[in-house]
Parts: structure tokens; C-alpha cells; sequence
């Protein structure tokens, strides 16, 4: 049991390490016979994530607000002031894992595509 167990490990380490080097065409020839455009991958999932992360940055902040609203709302309750305090804290929390997680993204996409000796298109 042992055997087959580490023999379907290395199989797929293997697979995992060795399909990325057989996916290196990325198809962009047969986008153009289509009409679908040049855009490189790497590059189209970086705007996706853009825009992902923007709309998680506006929710964030939308959160950061409805706290401030239920503070504004409490007249005074500390109950309501503490709720409103942990619902600040939550939205400033995830808008600082929305910058560093766009970091990351953005160092990671530029360093792939630096890499590979893809163009960058505005």
C-alpha cells in the first residue's frame, strides 16, 4: 500500500513540474484567427485579479462604513460602540490583505512575465 501510495505521489510531483514546460504555447496564433486578440495570458489574469481585488477593496470599504455608521448610531451604547469597533478593525484587517494580496499578485505576474520575455502592452 505503501508502494503505490509513493509511486502516485511522484507521479503527480512529476505532472505538476512537467505540464507547465508542455504548456509554454499559449495559443495566442489561433486567438487571432478568431478574433479573440493577442493579449497574453499572464496578462489578462493580472486584470482579473485587478478587478477582483478592486471590487473586494470596495466591499472592504463599504464595511469600514457601515461601522461608522453604527458607531455614529449607538447614542452612547457601549455595547453598540464595541460592535462597531470590531466591524472597523475587520474592514481596516481586510483592506491591508487586499493590498498585500495585490502586491504579491502584481510582483508575481511581473516577475512571470519579465521571465518568459513577454511583452508588456498598456
Amino acid at each position: 500500500m505503501k508502494k503505490i501510495a509513493l509511486i502516485a505521489i511522484l507521479t503527480m510531483v512529476f505532472a505538476l513540474t512537467a505540464i507547465p514546460a508542455l504548456a509554454l504555447d499559449t495559443g495566442l496564433s489561433y486567438g487571432t484567427y478568431t478574433g479573440l486578440g493577442t493579449r497574453d495570458l499572464r496578462e489578462g489574469v493580472m486584470m482579473i485579479v485587478q478587478y477582483l481585488l478592486g471590487f473586494l477593496g470596495i466591499i472592504a470599504i463599504i464595511v469600514i462604513l457601515y461601522g461608522g455608521f453604527v458607531w455614529l448610531t449607538s447614542a452612547g451604547s457601549e455595547e453598540k460602540v464595541g460592535q462597531a469597533k470590531k466591524i472597523i478593525t475587520a474592514g481596516i484587517i481586510g483592506l491591508i490583505i487586499i493590498f498585500i494580496s495585490y502586491a504579491i499578485a502584481a510582483f508575481v505576474i511581473t516577475q512571470l512575465i519579465e521571465a518568459t520575455g513577454a511583452s508588456i502592452q498598456p
